[in-house]
């Protein structure tokens, strides 16, 4: 991890499209502004950890599933020509 330090005002760039500016501290607050592209999604990391979960949740595949689609597929296999 590189850890760098950085008064308000200043900024770091993450690659050629990334741009990270501390815009105010408070006690043990950093308030810190993002630009980036809108391609590129920008999470707090507790919001971006519960996506990643529901993501694995929704891509989940039973076998039965697999294997149930299978049988629909091979079905359509058949009348295609």
């Amino acid at each position: 991890m590189l850890v760098l330090t950085r008064k308000i005002g200043e900024a770091i760039n993450i690659g050629d499209d990334v741009k990270v500016s501390i815009m105010d501290v408070k006690g043990q607050s950093v308030r810190i502004g993002v630009e980036a592209p809108r391609s590129t999604g920008v999470y707090r990391e507790e919001i971006y950890g519960g996506m990643r979960e529901q993501n694995r949740l929704a891509t989940g595949w039973k076998t039965e599933d697999v294997a149930a689609l299978r049988g629909m597929l091979g079905g359509l296999e058949g009348k295609k020509k």
